[in-house]
């Protein structure tokens, strides 16, 4: 997996970056039937000048499809708690729309 992550106006980088790997082992075991060299994240931490708030802006690039997903939250790291979840849901439902789980579904027969 590709992973570019930048910071604008953000103080505490180490606490983030021990954050977004342990993130991205978990993001690694839900994308392990895609190659690795074809897997793009981007994020994007910053801060908005005005509100004092902290948001995290995650960009999954892969073969069939990207995922965008945003969290803000007080702090960085609970922005990036949830934009880090909210993209692994994404993922979770893209991969069964891929499957096609939703066509598969017993339906309950009519009393």
């Amino acid at each position: 997996m590709n992973v570019s992550i930048s910071y604008r106006h953000v103080d505490a980088q180490q606490p983030v970056a021990v954050e977004v790997t342990r993130r991205l082992d978990k993001l690694n075991r839900l994308l392990k039937s895609y190659q690795p060299d074809m897997i793009q994240l981007k994020g994007v931490f910053s801060r908005n000048q005005r509100t004092e708030e902290q948001s995290c802006a995650l960009t999954l690039s892969l073969p069939n499809g990207t995922l965008h997903a945003t969290g803000n939250g007080k702090n960085v790291l609970a922005g990036c708690k949830k934009a880090f979840s909210e993209i692994e849901a994404q993922v979770k439902k893209h991969q069964s729309r891929l499957r096609r789980e939703h066509e598969w579904k017993r339906k309950r027969p009519m009393e």
